[in-house]
């Protein structure tokens, strides 16, 4: 701390000597170290297209690709058993209706 503001005094009575050769000091900034913003900004745009562009081909080819649905259940008669009325009516909603007098 003591050596910046020595070096901030030197630096003034330099400025105050001879003006005509004081330049202003460049900023650096710790989030631009050294790299092109336009470069990286380039870069992360090219790793994006790239990464767009193989999902696309990874999902075209893993949905191409039929699947195994297995076999039917074989259709036990047993497993549709109502044993009272649906407050409905004696079909279910989404079935045919078997008796259209309603």
């Amino acid at each position: 701390m003591a050596t910046a503001i020595v070096r901030s005094a030197l630096s003034r009575a330099s400025i105050t000597v001879a003006p005509r050769t004081f330049v202003a000091p460049k900023r650096r900034f710790s989030s631009s170290a050294g790299h092109d913003d336009a470069y990286e900004a380039a870069k992360w745009e090219k790793i994006t297209y790239l990464g767009i562009a193989s999902c696309t081909a990874l999902a075209t080819y893993v949905l191409s690709k039929g699947h195994h649905h297995g076999e039917d259940p074989p259709a036990y008669p047993y497993m549709h058993i109502r044993n009272k009325e649906f407050p409905w009516g004696p079909d279910g909603l989404f079935e045919v209706k078997h008796n259209e007098g309603h």
